[in-house]
C-alpha cells in the first residue's frame, strides 16, 4: 500500500539526512571548531521533486477496514433532516437549480401570500431545492398520491376546483417542472389550510362566533408530507378527527346517493286557526302527525282530533282549547319544519366542526343551540344531558370555546350593560315601576354612570345557580324561576345566556368530575341557597363548546336534522357559492363590541335631583288589566291591573350617585 511504502521511504530520509550532520559534527568538534549554521545547512541533502503528485492527508491516513455486517449501522456522522432523509439521490439537477430560481423570490404570481412564499422557501431551501413532487421528469409516487387525494376531497365537503392540480407533458422541460412541482405545493397547502381552519373564516358569518382557529405553518405541512410514508393518510390528519365530524363525513356520502328520507315528524302547513268542525287539507297531516288512526283521510277537525290535539297541548304545557293556533302550531312544528337541501346542511356543519379546537378535551360539555340540549361528555362517553333555552334570534347565543371555572350558588344578577340600554331604560320611560316591580335595584355612580341589578333570591332571573366560563359575550348558564319553557319543543327565548333545565343535577355532575371525592351533591348545593353568594371554585377548569349543529349524528347513528334558527347554515351556504368564494377564507374585521361598556343615564332621567317622566297620556283599562310589557313577558309575571283611567304624573324617580331604588 502507497502509505506502508510511504512509511519506509520517511525512515530511510531521517537516516540519511541525520548521519552525515552527526559526522560533521563529531570532525569539528575533533579540530576544534564549531560548525557554521551555513555548514550544517550544506550538509543537510535535499530531496528530489516526486514524480507522482504532492501527497494528501489520505496519502498518509491508513485506510478503514470495510464495515462488517454487525457494525454497518454504527456511524458518527451527523443525523440528517427529515427534510434531507426525503431528498433522492439522483435529483435532476436541471430542475433543482430551476427550482432555487423559481422559489428564491421568483413565483409571486404562484403563490399570493409574502409570509408562505417565505415559508415555502425555507423548506425546499433546507433540501436544497431539490423537488418534492417530481423526480426523472414526471411525478414521482409522492405526487400522485397528493393528486389523488385532492381529487376526492369532496367526501370532506370541499371543492376540488379548489384545488387544481398540474399536469406534466412528455418532455417537459426544467422551467416547466418546476412550475408543476410549485402549483402542486400551492394546491396541497390550500388544501390543508381549509382542512386545518375552514373554507369559510367564521369572521364572514356572524360577530357572535369566536375562535382560536390556528394552522400550521406552509413549511411544517410540507416536512409532514415529506416524512410521511402514506401520503393520503397525512393529508386527511389535517381534518377534524372526531367522532362527530367523521360521522357526517359518512353521513355525507349516504345523503349525495341515497334518496332524500321524509321527515320522523309529519309538518304541518301554516294557515287560520282549526277549530272543531272545519274541514281543511292540513286535518289530514294533522291525523298522521298526532297519530290518529281512525278516518285517516279525513280533512274534517272531528272530536278524535279535537282531543288529540289538548292532549298534545297539555303535554306540552299550553292552553288546552283543542284548537290548532299559532302556539300550538310551532310547538308542533318546532325544530322539525323543514330546512335546505340536507347535503349542504350536512356541508355547513362540517365546516364548523373546523372552527372547534381538535382537542375537544378528556372532559367537556357540548351545548347544541338548535338542538335545545347540552351534554356532559368524560372520555368521548356521555355522562348526563338535559334541556336548555337559548338565545332569540334577535340576541342569540354566541358560539365559542371557553373554559368554567367556577359555579356560583345564589348569584347576583347583574344586568349586562347591553340590557339596559337597549331595554331597560325604554322600559322605564314608559314605566316608572317597572324595575321596582321585578325586584331590580338601580345604582347611580358619581361618575354617571348606572348599575342595575337583582339580589340573590327566588326570583332573581338567574335563579338559585350559575356556572361562569368568563368570555367577551358576557354569557353564562343559570338556573330559572320560568320552567315552563322547557315544555316547549323550541326553546329560543332568552337574551343569549343558556338557563338549565335542571341546574342543581348539572352542578351535582360537573363538581362530582372536577372536585371528585367531596360529596357535592343537589341536597348540600339546595343547603346553601340564601341571600349571599357562594362560589365554587373548580381545580381544574372543564372545557365548554357552545356549537351550532344543525346536523348531527345520535347515538343510534342515525342522521338528525335541526332548523336553522339564526341562519348560520344559509350564511355559510352562500359564502361557499356566491362571488366571494375565492376570498371567503379570509377574516374580515368587524367593529369590536365593548359588551361591558358602562351605561349613562339620558339627559332627563337623573343627576342632582332631577325629574323623570313617565310621558304624558293616559293609560286605559277599565277596570282591567293593561297589555303586558317587557318586564311581564321576560319573567312571566301577571300584568299590573288598572283599576280605572289614570294620567301619569311626574315623578321623582331617583337622585344622586351612589343610592340604590328598589
Amino acid at each position: 500500500m502507497w502509505s506502508v511504502r510511504f512509511d519506509r521511504l520517511l525512515t530511510g530520509t531521517a537516516v540519511a539526512m541525520v548521519l552525515p550532520l552527526a559526522l560533521a559534527l563529531a570532525a569539528s568538534a575533533q579540530d576544534g571548531r564549531t560548525a557554521s549554521t551555513a555548514e550544517v545547512e550544506a550538509g543537510v541533502p535535499m530531496p528530489e521533486t516526486p514524480e507522482r503528485p504532492p501527497l494528501t492527508i489520505k496519502d498518509i491516513t491508513p485506510e478503514p477496514s470495510p464495515p462488517t455486517p454487525a457494525n454497518a449501522a454504527e456511524t458518527n456522522a451527523p443525523p440528517a433532516t427529515a427534510a434531507e432523509a426525503a431528498v433522492p439521490a439522483g435529483a435532476d439537477a436541471g430542475v433543482t437549480d430551476k427550482l432555487r430560481e423559481l422559489v428564491s423570490g421568483k413565483f409571486d404570481r404562484l403563490i399570493v401570500s409574502r409570509k408562505d412564499r417565505e415559508s415555502i422557501n425555507s423548506f425546499y431551501q433546507a433540501r436544497s431545492y431539490v423537488p418534492l413532487w417530481i423526480d426523472g421528469g414526471a411525478m414521482n409516487e409522492r405526487g400522485k398520491a397528493a393528486i389523488s387525494y385532492l381529487a376526492g376531497v369532496a367526501a370532506d365537503g370541499l371543492d376540488p376546483a379548489d384545488y387544481p392540480t398540474p399536469v406534466i407533458e412528455a418532455g417537459a422541460d426544467a422551467d416547466a417542472l418546476a412550475e408543476a412541482e410549485i402549483r402542486l405545493t400551492d394546491a396541497v397547502l390550500d388544501f390543508a389550510r381549509h382542512a386545518q381552519t375552514g373554507r369559510v373564516h367564521y369572521t364572514r358569518i356572524s360577530a357572535d362566533i369566536a375562535y382560536n382557529v390556528v394552522r400550521r405553518e406552509p413549511a411544517d405541512v410540507l416536512a409532514k408530507l415529506a416524512e410521511a410514508n402514506e401520503v393520503a393518510a397525512a393529508l386527511d390528519g389535517f381534518n377534524p378527527q372526531q367522532p362527530g365530524y367523521k360521522a357526517l363525513k359518512a353521513a355525507l356520502a349516504k345523503a349525495r346517493t341515497a334518496p332524500a328520507e321524509k321527515p320522523d315528524v309529519v309538518y304541518i302547513a301554516g294557515g287560520p286557526i282549526l277549530r272543531p268542525g272545519m274541514s281543511d287539507p292540513r286535518v289530514t297531516d294533522l291525523r298522521k302527525r298526532l297519530g290518529v288512526t281512525a278516518d285517516p283521510d279525513s280533512p274534517v277537525y272531528d272530536d278524535a282530533v279535537f282531543q288529540a290535539v289538548k292532549d298534545f297541548q297539555k303535554d306540552k304545557g299550553l292552553g288546552t282549547d283543542g284548537m290548532l293556533g299559532r302556539n300550538t302550531l310551532r310547538a308542533m312544528n318546532g325544530r322539525h319544519r323543514p330546512s335546505a337541501d340536507p347535503v349542504d346542511t350536512i356541508i355547513a356543519n362540517m365546516e364548523r366542526w373546523r372552527w372547534l379546537p381538535r382537542d375537544l378535551g378528556k372532559i367537556y360539555v357540548m351545548v347544541n343551540i338548535p338542538d335545545f340540549t347540552l351534554r356532559v361528555v368524560r372520555d368521548n362517553k356521555l355522562v348526563w344531558s338535559t334541556k336548555i333555552v337559548v338565545g332569540k334570534p334577535s340576541l342569540a347565543t354566541p358560539i365559542i370555546s371557553e373554559q368554567m371555572k367556577f359555579i356560583t350558588v345564589n348569584p347576583t344578577w347583574n344586568v349586562p350593560p347591553s340590557i339596559i340600554r337597549n331595554e331597560y331604560l325604554p322600559a322605564l320611560q314608559d314605566d316608572p315601576r317597572a324595575l321596582e316591580r321585578i325586584g331590580l335595584k338601580l345604582e347611580q355612580n358619581r361618575d354617571g354612570t348606572i348599575r342595575v341589578y337583582q339580589p340573590p333570591g327566588d326570583r332573581n332571573a338567574l335563579g338559585r345557580i350559575r356556572f361562569n366560563f368568563p368570555n367577551k359575550f358576557l354569557v353564562f348558564q343559570h338556573d330559572t324561576p320560568d320552567k315552563h319553557l322547557f315544555a316547549r319543543d323550541s326553546r329560543a327565548y332568552s337574551h343569549g345566556c343558556i338557563r338549565v333545565q335542571e341546574p342543581l343535577k348539572y352542578g351535582e355532575v360537573l363538581l362530582s368530575l372536577a372536585r371528585p371525592g367531596e360529596g357535592y351533591t343537589q341536597e348540600r348545593l339546595r343547603k346553601m341557597f340564601g341571600g349571599s353568594e357562594v362560589n365554587i371554585n373548580f381545580p381544574k377548569p372543564i372545557v365548554i363548546h357552545l356549537t351550532y349543529q344543525t346536523a348531527f349524528v345520535d347515538d343510534a347513528g342515525k342522521l338528525v336534522l335541526r332548523s336553522d334558527i339564526y341562519g348560520r347554515d344559509a350564511r355559510i351556504t352562500a359564502a361557499l357559492s356566491g362571488d366571494q368564494r375565492r376570498v371567503a377564507d379570509i377574516r374580515v374585521d368587524r367593529p369590536s363590541v365593548n359588551h361591558a361598556a358602562p351605561v349613562r343615564m339620558p339627559v332627563g332621567t337623573h343627576g342632582g335631583g332631577g325629574y323623570r317622566y313617565g310621558g304624558g297620556g293616559y293609560q286605559y283599562g277599565g277596570g282591567g288589566y293593561r297589555e303586558p310589557g317587557f318586564f311581564e313577558r321576560l319573567f312571566g309575571l301577571d300584568p299590573e291591573p288598572i283599576p280605572e283611567p289614570r294620567r301619569i304624573q311626574r315623578r321623582r324617580s331617583f337622585g344622586g350617585g351612589g343610592r340604590a331604588f328598589n
